[in-house]
């Protein structure tokens, strides 16, 4: 029986890494405070991602606490080559050729094995190297080969990333080696694929025909040319991360918060769970607090109204893994539990969509859960989309998920709110009644005595449907 209960809306997503690689710490992660994990297929190989699946499944079912599993796909990747010396020291109005040989380069020149990025770019363009630490502005072009002029930066070393920003390169969202990663983490049970560098609505189409509805699609948003095609992409994706790191590079960093609000509101609009990601503990990597700045930066995110903020290098590879996550958790819940917070959250309120009964129903719940004090709202569903029309209100009380699909209850762990409760089969509404009752009073969510709002979809397994609201009380 579930023993867990978490004291904030707001989920946690960690990603495991050589820090986080045994059950034993996976185990204390949870119980920390972590809803979902994150595996991130740019490391590691595909048995040690398997091992991990199997350790948090352990957990799963030693809790009855549906957990749920992000495989992270990498992306298509820039990288410049490698040096003679393993890196070169740079100056202001230096000039580096960027050529298709692979010799390893000096001063002078250096391999970018990328014809794609070389043709499309445009004298007068600029590449980003190391997250922005070096920059160049393309001077002159040739056959297979690029002339940039530093502008910033002292010293470029093996295989760094680069960015180009402005620029919408044809690049495949999901390469060769993604294709791999994703079949194998279907293989393995996860519940999200997370696809990296989507820069336009047909990226994501592709997506959802690879994984064929065996688990959710999460897009990541890294590329500006993707903000502008931010409406489409979310009603394609199941899902948006929010990955300021790639994004913050691309864009002017005073467009990085006005971008995290919009994006977040229009996610949480579409009824659709969303992630801000990305440096958000980054100094408790090698310290056991954060700076000021970052506890600002997490209660920003949980102001915006974000499903979940994510832990990245903090779990993988950090020396405070759990300290990270226990700092966080209590960023979340303080911020919650502040007037101001229900304020803001209400005041930017998504009304019912018009001529829409099912969101109508679910804006009544809210409503009723307030004027009555009730201890929780429950959702009784199939899909999940009884229990995400309730996310999208975000409810002050607990959202209780009752499903009979394992995936269902696992995928809404991601979401605002939502406790989930995998159920046997019933017919009937009145029978679904009987079980909340039961179970919500068993779990300590609802004291006997105390009321709840119940919403679900009648007849059952009719998605989109939600059709039914009845007030109950724990017996």
């Amino acid at each position: 029986m579930s023993t867990v209960l978490r004291d904030r809306q707001t989920k946690i997503v960690a990603t495991l890494g050589p820090a986080s690689n045994t059950e034993e710490m996976i185990r204390k992660l949870f119980l920390a405070g972590v809803d979902v994990f994150r595996l991130n297929f740019s490391h590691g190989e595909h048995k040690d991602h398997a091992e991990r699946v199997k350790m948090i499944r352990k957990i799963e079912e030693e809790t009855d606490h549906p957990i749920a599993i992000i495989a992270d796909m990498q992306g298509p990747k820039l990288r410049v080559g490698k040096f003679k010396d393993g890196k070169i020291e740079l100056s202001v109005g230096q000039k580096i050729r960027l050529d298709l040989d692979p010799t390893p380069g000096d001063g002078e020149r250096v391999n970018l094995p990328h014809p794609e990025v070389i043709n499309t770019m445009t004298i007068g363009s600029h590449i980003l190297l190391d997250d922005g630490k070096v920059r160049m502005e393309i001077v002159d072009k040739g056959d297979g080969f690029l002339v940039g002029e530093i502008q910033a930066g002292r010293y470029l070393s093996n295989n760094k990333g680069f960015n180009v920003p402005g620029v919408v390169l044809p690049i495949a969202a999901l390469t060769p080696k993604d294709r791999i990663d994703l079949e194998a983490a279907l293989g393995m049970g996860v519940d999200w694929i997370a696809q990296s560098f989507v820069q336009k609505p047909e990226d994501v189409i592709e997506a959802k025909k690879l994984i064929a509805g065996r688990a959710a699609l999460m897009i990541k948003l890294e590329k500006p040319s993707a903000l502008q095609y931010l409406d489409q992409m979310i009603a394609q994706a199941d899902g948006v991360m929010l990955a300021r790191g790639d994004l913050g590079v691309e864009i002017p960093p005073e467009e990085v918060p006005l971008a995290q609000k919009r994006v977040v509101r229009a996610v949480r609009f579409a009824g659709k769970p969303v992630v801000v990601a990305t440096q958000m503990l980054e100094s408790m990597i090698e310290n056991p607090s954060p700076t000021r700045a970052e506890a600002n930066d997490v209660a920003t995110a949980v102001f915006d109204g974000t499903d979940a903020v994510m832990l990245s290098a903090e779990t993988a590879a950090g020396q405070y893994p759990l300290e990270a996550v226990q700092i966080m958790s209590r960023i979340c819940k303080r911020v919650e539990g502040d007037e101001l917070y229900r304020k803001i959250i209400d005041t930017d309120h998504p009304d019912a969509r018009h001529n829409d009964a099912s969101d109508a129903i679910t804006v009544a719940a809210d409503q009723v859960a307030k004027d009555i004090h009730a201890a929780c709202i429950v959702t009784y569903t199939t899909s999940g989309g009884t229990a995400l029309r309730a996310v999208r209100q975000r409810p002050a009380v607990r959202i209780v998920c009752m499903t009979q699909n394992l995936g269902t209850a696992r995928r809404l762990s991601l979401s605002y709110g939502v406790h989930s409760l995998k159920i046997d089969h019933v017919t009937t509404f009145g029978d679904a009644v009987k079980m909340a009752q039961q179970m919500i009073g068993e779990r300590a969510i609802a004291k006997k005595g105390e009321r709840f709002v119940m919403t679900a979809g009648v007849p059952f397994g009719t998605p989109g449907s939600t059709n039914i609201l009845r007030v109950a009380w724990v017996e």
